[in-house]
């Protein structure tokens, strides 16, 4: 018997559905067995880093726009034999560990994407380090992100990055508008390595660190790997896997 624990945004579809669901049995997060969130995809990431650590598994239903992270928003009559019958996929997410210049660290965890972003409108100068081998001595540009195959159909794939499949045992590194090397494009990366990114000019050209929606501001450092301890579950609709959308995406730019 499934129990679920209802997390709404605030916006009219969603108001909507949370009248549709008066008579649906609510159960509290610590009883349930799985958490539904109705919103958009920006609402998903937020929850999921919110309450992963229930280790229960999430089923998303799309009251915003794109909505990749999310079932469709049909009849109530269904949402019963459909959360029942949906199917489950596992991600890691990546993990931060970021130094600001006044040397305080933070750590979080990114579903989708880490990017790191000029502050000002001078360009940044990173260098790139993998598994402590520089990769790239300066990086002139508006910045770089690092990618989780979840997220590489978001802001990855929207400054040219690659698409990659659930199983690829990849991350993707993928410049922002490069200056120097004007022709790199970015590189996959095994999802066992660890990446070190240092703002090379951090008084003068300072930059901030996005992890999926929580940024942090003038940043030294930072370090980036696969976290494979967490494994966020989400549940889809048969027909309508997270690997089906991720075909979909690949084959509109091929």
């Amino acid at each position: 018997m499934n129990k679920c624990h209802f997390i709404f945004d605030k916006n009219k579809k969603t108001n909507q559905l949370k009248q549709n669901l008066k008579n649906f049995k609510k159960y509290s997060l610590k009883k349930c067995n799985i958490i539904v969130v109705a919103g958009g995809d920006g609402f998903m990431l937020k929850n999921l880093k919110k309450f992963y650590n229930f280790q229960k598994p999430f089923y998303g239903i799309n009251c915003g726009t794109v909505g990749f992270l999310m079932n469709k928003n049909q009849k109530i009559s269904l949402l019963k034999r459909k959360i029942e019958r949906a199917k489950k996929f596992s991600i890691n997410p990546i993990e931060v560990k970021i130094t600001n210049l006044k040397k305080k660290i933070f750590k979080m965890i990114a579903v989708n994407e880490i990017s790191l972003l000029r502050q000002s409108k001078q360009t940044a100068n990173l260098l790139i380090k993998v598994n402590q081998k520089n990769l790239i001595k300066e990086l002139v540009s508006d910045g770089v992100l690092v990618s989780t195959p979840a997220g590489s159909t978001a802001y990855n794939l929207s400054v040219n990055g690659p698409i990659l499949s659930l199983d690829s045992k990849k991350i993707a590194l993928t410049p922002i508008s490069p200056f120097r090397p004007r022709r790199w494009k970015g590189k996959l990366i095994s999802d066992r390595s660890k990446i070190n990114i240092i703002n090379l000019q951090s008084k003068k050209r300072p930059i901030s660190a996005v992890a999926d929606n929580n940024e942090i501001r003038n940043i030294k450092k930072i370090e980036v790997k696969v976290n494979k301890k967490i494994k966020i579950n989400l549940l889809f609709d048969r027909g309508s896997s997270l690997i089906k959308k991720i075909k979909e995406e690949q084959k509109k730019i091929n």
